[in-house]
């Protein structure tokens, strides 16, 4: 490979480099020192497909969550409230993807180590830049994975937002992983389909890591998969557990809304402002919906919410049909007091103000006196709490 200088010269960047004195070949830099036949290209490219595949699914997840939370201006028009289950499947895949993919990665990684005591380090300097993007590759994967099983745990000991690191790793790895695979395309292309020679050994290392990644799926994917439920050993959260049998991710407590005003009222913003105290709201004509409660952290479940239907309201308040509005929780802090909500949700006769749930009045840390829920969208974003709701034009 050649680059051009300013002065019309040549340089090549895949000069050899000078190697490193044999007195440094210590330790596991010693010729022989992994003995497993098992550390070898075929392993490695069998791991890396399944790897790869959890990969691109937690990616691709990824995104469109990251998009419904803080959907940029070109994705607004393509937001939709169908199919209803669709954020329950999308992330319940992004993290179940992800957990698959830690035993995955542990696998892989010990396929490759001996490969970060070859000798020398670097031959060139393409080859150290190619060996410093794996580095890359590595770190961001670790990290990523292993700041997402604690989001499942909803623990967060580090000093930087999760959400935004979780997102800008993503793209990380999957530029990293590009690379690498750009880097060893002959390799992989040479060991890609079945060997003519088996490895003994190979396939039981393969079929144990297939049945890892197996137990682990079938022991926490129950949190998602309803069918899956009575397996849901090592899942952090049980979807039927709580407050009225659904789980409840930010309490009332944590929210300081746990004494409501005694004057309580919800204001809807319009040409006609609406006042309404909850006696009001429940004179109003009712709904019910079976909606699921979907979170970020792969847990979700199904429950019937009665209230008032949102575009009910907004008539009411004559507001606009393509309104967007601003729905503003009780709670005081939180990075969600405040939503935004498209017309494509506030629109759809599912969207209530629900006012309770599984045929029981709201409980505190569900909302009460009046929560949002609509359709296909992430539950950190069905205000709690609600107050307010505004019209943004």
């Amino acid at each position: 490979m050649k680059d051009t200088t300013t002065d019309g010269s040549s340089r090549r960047f895949d000069l050899p480099l000078p190697p490193p004195p044999d007195a440094l070949r210590i330790g596991p830099l010693r010729e022989g020192t992994f003995r497993s036949r098992l550390h070898e290209p075929r392993t490695a490219v069998v791991l890396g497909r399944w790897l790869g595949a959890a990969i691109v699914l937690c990616f691709l997840t990824g995104l469109l969550s990251h998009g419904l939370q803080e959907p940029p201006g070109w994705l607004r028009a393509l937001l939709t409230s169908r199919p209803v289950d669709g954020y329950r499947v999308t992330q319940g895949l992004h993290v179940i993807a992800g957990t698959a993919a830690i035993p995955l990665l542990g696998a892989k990684l010990w396929t490759v180590y001996p490969r970060l005591f070859e000798w020398p380090p670097a031959r060139s300097v393409l080859h150290l830049l190619e060996r410093a993007a794996i580095a890359v590759l590595v770190a961001a994967t670790l990290l990523e994975l292993f700041t997402g099983l604690l989001n499942t745990l909803q623990w967060y000991p580090w000093p930087f937002p999760f959400r935004q690191t979780h997102f800008w790793l993503g793209w990380t790895i999957t530029g990293a992983l590009l690379l690498h695979v750009a880097a060893k395309a002959a390799t992989i292309t040479e060991h890609w389909w079945r060997p003519r020679l088996p490895l003994p050994g190979r396939r039981a290392f393969l079929g144990t890591v297939a049945a890892s990644v197996t137990a682990v799926t079938l022991t926490t994917a129950g949190q998602t998969v309803p069918w899956l439920r009575g397996l849901d050993l090592l899942a952090p959260r049980r979807p039927d557990l709580g407050p009225q049998g659904l789980p409840v991710n930010r309490t009332a407590a944590q929210a300081g809304t746990t004494t409501v005003p005694a004057d309580w009222h919800l204001t809807v913003d319009g040409p006609t402002p609406l006042r309404l105290s909850l006696s009001d709201l429940r004179a109003l004509p009712q709904h019910s919906a079976r909606l699921p409660i979907s979170c970020v952290e792969g847990w979700s479940a199904s429950a019937d919410w009665t209230g008032v239907r949102l575009r009910d309201l907004l008539d009411l308040a004559r507001v606009p049909a393509d309104a967007r509005l601003r729905i503003v929780s009780l709670e005081t802090s939180g990075p969600y007091a405040v939503t935004t909500m498209e017309p494509v949700y506030a629109r759809d006769p599912l969207t209530l103000l629900a006012l309770a749930v599984n045929g029981q009045v709201l409980d505190a840390d569900h909302g009460h006196p009046a929560r949002v829920i609509a359709p296909n969208r992430p539950g950190v974003l069905q205000t709690k709490w609600v107050s307010r709701i505004e019209v943004l034009g």
